[in-house]
């Protein structure tokens, strides 16, 4: 289009990572935009850095997994109507799809490093709110609040893991991100059984606490720093990540060359990404998204207890037996992420997960129509093998693409991707 400063990109540049593994990815940018930068090996700083971010994942798994097994008690406690409660659990997507929507402007104003603080405030905030609620209205406040927090997690801290690992890991350790959510979660699902929900909301502003605490002690993302043109700043925290010895200076260019390539591309407008050449990565990306928002996964995580109960199985016993299965998955799925490549691993994870819901569905039929007592027993095992599917690769693909995206998409494209999450 004449009268603009544009960059071409074709699909294969914006998300070559559903054909290929995540080096290849950034193999294939590199032939776009200069040399390839050398490869670098894992530095403790890195694994840090890494292990303070991910905490803003288990943040995450606990915000998703916190209703479930609170149900009972809560409604008990507070004498909460069904409608009451359930406005209490989805409100949490609310404030999560307007965190999301706002997610990538708040780190690019203030930094990887202070949205993550920035979320976890509100992250905390709102459990504490939740813990010494006494009406259903101060329920939805901190839950909306945390919503609002983990919908800017959900976009910064798989961002800032990507843009602070080498690239020989980018993949594996970006997976990480889903591996704490569902430990996260997991962890909400197994003590929410046995303690007060009020205690459990306690024990969830932990990670919160730590975060807020350890992102002080972690570099700000390199790419974050070149984007607002403090080069020296860029620099050290490279070499910090990469070791007082390491040779930086090939991935410094390579990181300069991507800065201007993106400052040219913001002269874009948002109708640019409707162009023809952007069509199939665009399709890709919202799909894959949102094909995993509309998977169901939010009815296991939100109503678990109430869904065994109603299956005639033990809400205990299902709850702890979906933990069982669903984090040895998403490890596997992470395990498995590079070596066997996104599309057949999305398959397989959207095959199983659409046979999961096919037992459940069934089982709850029979139940209704009194043709079989092992109806229980079917909706046990179709929860157990969606679960278990899912966190296979649905669950942490989309988030790898969304992540490794952003090194090849411009600043419009990978913004509108943030914005679909929830």
């Amino acid at each position: 289009m004449e009268g603009r400063n544009t960059v071409d990109f074709d699909e294969e540049a914006i998300f070559p990572l559903l054909k290929r593994g995540s080096c290849d990815t950034e193999n294939a940018e590199t032939e776009k935009i200069g040399s390839p930068a050398p490869a670098h090996n894992l530095t403790p700083a890195v694994i840090f850095s890494t292990s303070v971010s991910v905490l803003g994942s288990f943040s995450f798994g606990t915000g998703v997994g916190f209703s479930s097994p609170a149900q009972s008690a809560i409604m008990h406690d507070l004498g909460l109507s069904i409608a009451e409660y359930s406005m209490f659990s989805s409100i949490l997507t609310l404030g999560a799809l307007f965190g999301g929507i706002l997610s990538g402007k708040i780190a690019d104003i203030i930094g990887r490093r202070y949205a993550m603080w920035f979320s976890q405030v509100l992250c905390a905030a709102g459990y504490l709110v939740i813990s010494f609620s006494k009406s259903a209205l101060w329920l939805d406040i901190g839950r909306i609040s945390t919503g609002f927090g983990i919908g800017i997690l959900s976009y910064v801290v798989p961002v800032y893991i990507a843009e602070i690992t080498p690239k020989n890991v980018r993949g594996a350790f970006t997976a990480i991100n889903q591996v704490l959510v569902c430990t996260g979660h997991s962890t909400m699902f197994v003590i929410g059984n046995f303690i007060h929900w009020r205690i459990l909301a306690l024990i969830a502003t932990i990670p919160c606490l730590l975060q807020l605490l350890g992102v002080f002690f972690i570099p700000e993302s390199p790419r974050w720093l070149a984007k607002i043109n403090r080069w020296k700043e860029c620099e050290s925290s490279l070499q910090r990540l990469r070791g007082a010895n390491a040779d930086i200076s090939g991935e410094v260019a390579e990181i300069r060359d991507h800065t201007e390539t993106l400052k040219q591309l913001s002269n874009s407008n948002l109708t640019d990404l409707f162009d023809r050449k952007y069509a199939h990565a665009l399709i890709v990306g919202l799909g894959v998204m949102g094909l995993q928002q509309a998977g169901g996964i939010n009815t296991i995580a939100y109503y678990a207890s109430e869904t065994f109960e109603s299956a005639g199985c033990s809400a205990a016993a299902g709850s702890i037996a979906v933990v069982v299965v669903q984090l040895p998955m998403t490890i596997l799925g992470s395990l498995l992420l590079d070596k066997s490549g996104r599309v057949p691993l999305i398959m397989a994870s959207a095959a199983g997960s659409c046979l999961g819901w096919f037992l459940l569905g069934s089982s709850f039929l029979l139940k209704d129509l009194r043709l079989s007592k092992s109806s229980p027993f079917l909706a046990f095992i179709g929860a157990l093998v969606f679960e278990g599917s899912y966190s296979l690769g649905m669950g942490a693909i989309p988030w790898v693409i969304m992540a490794e995206a952003s090194h090849s998409a411009s600043v419009e494209f990978d913004s509108q991707i943030t914005c679909r999450r929830f």
